[in-house]
């Protein structure tokens, strides 16, 4: 007989002989019938059980009509059938620690840092939560007297224990700042020495300490190289957990939704920045610890890629000041070298491009964004693809190639429109019409028609990003509206259209479009003749 007609028959006379007690009135909780499953199931031979259950049950079904003692028996099968889906998911969550276990153990001792961390990626569908962390650290121990897994093992326990001491304290900071200063930046002093005072890590306090006086993290694993391991396993849990922290807390709150967002895409990044310097602190013999604390850098990008909201036009800078958007661009420079090309790299890019474009930088911007566009269409990724055609296309306005600009915006706009990319048509038709203004304008063209084409286009960019709530194309779009306006001699139209601008460059963050709308604003006055405005 083979083994599988043998573990048939087992499973068989297993559900027999819980019908029959059952039926016999001697099972007085489902928990029992669980305890009995959980002692003679095998792992990894659930499917020869659930296909002889479902067997019996399609039977006993069918006799319903004809036994009256079918129903007890159908009822007592169903009993079964709760409780096996039961130890179904319970022996799931064990495979996932024993396949952790069995991957640790079989990786030597340089690899063994990264042969964990898979674990922890969320977008991973084993990855493990607290508990099975806290018993995958004890199967460790258990399992293993190889020094370096001891440290891991030790290291995964007492990070769980640091950020359970610190996770009362997750959000008290923010109630130490207003909400108009919250974030992390250099002049928003963020959680950093909040949580320095808090933790009893050597490590953490050193890194938050850092953190708080705004310098070069890269020093702290460059100066603790000699650090054992277990400490840096520590450290990885008690980030790990405190990010994730952070960015439910954001996504939670509901008198805000984007301002919400907007911290938590600050707090993946923050946090990716973090990972990233700290791994280029490692050099040499290190090379463990480098390459665990990249593929945490990794993580974060993902999952900041993966959001359904990803900012694929701005405003996920709003919450930081302009030098740590500095160190944060060039601390992701040579890191992203490293990456694959992947739709998640090529939103990154997009991310890192029009931040660069914020601070001015145009040519490492239409680096990042023509690398980024390329990526996109090698992964079949249409919104980003559309979305760096349209961020070209506003450098190539910046850089007053007016022709360029109009190339750009209007593949932006066909493809858009040929996918349904709503936020991309808009985007879209707003760089159209503002390229066309600053064409005529720089050629000092007073066509009338020209003007009015381009502010059909933009009208009809502006309602179309009212409707999807985008303040910054809103703001591009009220902006070059009042510069068409300005340039045909209409100031008080001009006047109401820049005015929507200041208003929705304020809420986007975006100060270069507030700045630029009120250069505008002052011209229109200065045409009334109104020179207190002026």
């Amino acid at each position: 007989m083979s083994e599988s007609n043998s573990l048939a028959n087992r499973y068989q006379q297993l559900i027999d002989s819980i019908v029959e007690i059952t039926l016999q009135g001697k099972i007085r909780s489902k928990e029992q019938v669980y305890r009995m499953l959980l002692k003679e199931i095998e792992s990894g031979t659930g499917e020869i059980f659930e296909r002889i259950l479902d067997t019996n049950i399609q039977k006993t079904t069918a006799q319903l009509e004809k036994k009256l003692k079918a129903t007890r028996i159908l009822r007592a099968l169903q009993t079964i059938q709760g409780e096996w889906e039961r130890w179904q998911k319970e022996n799931q969550k064990e495979q996932v620690i024993t396949l952790a276990l069995e991957q640790i153990n079989k990786t030597d001792s340089q690899h063994l840092l990264s042969s964990f961390l898979p674990f922890l990626d969320q977008s991973n569908h084993n990855s493990l939560n607290r508990e099975q962390l806290e018993k995958l650290s004890q199967s460790l121990k258990e399992s293993n007297n190889r020094t370096e897994t001891l440290e891991l093992a030790n290291g995964i326990r007492d990070g769980l224990k640091e950020f359970s001491r610190l996770e009362p304290e997750l959000i008290t900071w923010i109630y130490e700042q207003s909400q108009s200063t919250l974030g992390f930046g250099s002049e928003k002093q963020g959680p950093w020495p909040w949580w320095e005072k808090k933790t009893s890590l050597p490590l953490a306090q050193m890194l938050f300490k850092t953190l708080a006086n705004n310098e070069s993290i890269r020093e702290v694993s460059n100066k603790s190289h000699q650090v054992e391991l277990r400490a840096w396993v520590e450290l990885i849990l008690l980030l790990y957990f405190l990010e994730r922290g952070l960015v439910k807390w954001f996504d939670e709150q509901p008198y805000n939704a984007k301002f919400g967002q907007r911290l938590s895409y600050s707090t993946l990044l923050i946090f990716s920045m973090i990972f990233a310097q700290l791994s280029q602190g490692f050099t040499g013999k290190n090379s463990n610890l480098r390459e665990g604390y990249f593929l945490m850098m990794l993580q974060s990008l993902r999952q900041l890629t993966k959001r359904k909201d990803f900012p694929l036009y701005g405003g996920i800078f709003a919450s930081f000041s302009g030098e740590n958007l500095q160190y944060t661009l060039t601390y992701f420079d040579d890191p992203l070298k490293e990456v694959e090309r992947t739709q998640e790299k090529a939103r990154i890019l997009t991310l890192l491009a029009y931040s660069q474009l914020t601070l001015g930088n145009y040519k490492q911007a239409k680096q990042f964004h023509l690398e980024a566009l390329e990526i996109a269409q090698e992964s079949s990724d249409k919104p980003c693809e559309i979305a760096n055609f349209n961020h070209l296309s506003r450098i190539s306005i910046a850089e007053k190639d007016y022709d360029q600009a109009i190339n750009y915006s209007q593949r932006a706009l066909m493809f858009s429109r040929q996918v349904g990319d709503k936020l991309g048509e808009a985007n879209g038709l707003i760089n159209v019409g503002y390229s066309e203004v600053f064409r005529a304008k720089e050629l000092e063209q007073m066509n009338t028609e020209i003007y009015e084409s381009a502010i059909n286009y933009l009208e009809q960019g502006a309602t179309l990003a009212e409707r999807l709530e985008d303040y910054q194309s809103q703001a591009l779009a009220y902006n070059s509206l009042g510069i068409a306006y300005v340039i045909l001699s209409q100031p008080s139209a001009a006047i109401t259209a820049l005015e929507k601008g200041i208003k929705m460059a304020l809420n986007s963050g975006n100060t270069y479009l507030q700045g630029l709308n009120f250069t505008y604003l002052a011209e229109a006055y200065y045409t009334l003749e109104n020179l207190p405005q002026t």
